[in-house]
């Protein structure tokens, strides 16, 4: 269940299509001139004013969403606000998901990020422009750390679900069904059957498979944060940042096309 604001929208959908026209209208400057401005009318019995007050509030609905002017200078910071707060509480419904080992895990990452942030801060080589790419890079690894540790724990359940050896004796017994077999059709149930544990057989061994590529990976992203945090102090540039976290994504990226080729075995 993916987190999303009060009405309704998640954080990628927020950024896909901003909600200037509700930022233009529900906001306490436009809603307490338009409501002050109703009630005056109604007060003074002035439809005229109330018309007016109607007409500009038209007229700002019409042009203030599509505004530049208003879109920098006030839309896109609370649209900045929103997003990060939507993901921030995306991540802690994640963490919170997790067994309580990999919980510390991702806090603990969470923390060496913060660290590589105040570290380069003070670093008075590092430009801030692009200072603030490789530290968006590290927000991309700490979220993709979460994915991958929740991916993992969920395959850790769904394994502890199967009994291997249970699986391996019907193996065996279809295997034997289908030696003794007296006529053709019962041969034919055996091998299907068999053929089933085979995939069922199969499907595991390449879950395993996909975790131990997904652990080894989490572990990277550990031991490369902690690295940086050790190194970047002394670092000359951020490009010398920038190499090691664009391995790291790289290797993300491999991991995320093996959990669709996983997920398709789970289903």
């Amino acid at each position: 269940m993916t987190t999303r604001d009060s009405s309704g929208q998640t954080a990628d959908q927020l950024r896909t299509r901003p909600p200037y026209l509700r930022f233009a209208f529900a906001n306490p400057y436009n809603l307490s001139l338009l409501t002050g401005s109703l009630a005056a009318a109604a007060l003074t019995v002035n439809p005229i004013l109330a018309a007016a007050a109607l007409g500009a509030e038209a007229l700002w609905l019409l042009h203030a969403p599509g505004s530049r002017l208003m879109q920098r200078a006030v839309w896109d910071k609370k649209l900045r606000s929103m997003i990060a707060e939507l993901e921030e509480r995306e991540l802690q419904r994640k963490i919170m998901s997790l067994p309580a080992r990999e919980q510390r895990r991702v806090n603990d990452l969470r923390k060496a990020k913060l660290r590589i942030d105040q570290l380069a801060s003070q670093n008075q080589s590092f430009a801030g422009d692009l200072l603030r790419d490789e530290i968006v890079k590290c927000d991309v690894l700490v979220n993709s750390f979460t994915d991958m540790a929740t991916t993992c724990a969920r395959y850790e359940r769904y394994l502890d679900g199967v009994d291997v050896r249970d699986l391996e004796r019907e193996k065996q017994t279809w295997e034997t069904r289908i030696r003794n077999a007296k006529d053709e059709p019962t041969k034919t149930i055996g091998q299907k059957n068999l053929d089933v544990i085979l995939k069922r057989t199969e499907k595991i061994h390449e879950i395993r498979q996909y975790l131990g590529h997904a652990y080894g990976q989490l572990d990277l992203i550990e031991n490369t944060f902690h690295l940086i945090a050790d190194q970047i102090v002394t670092m000359q540039s951020p490009r010398e940042l920038s190499g090691q976290l664009d391995d790291l994504l790289s290797g993300v990226e491999a991991v995320k096309q093996a959990t669709v080729y996983t997920e398709q075995l789970l289903a």
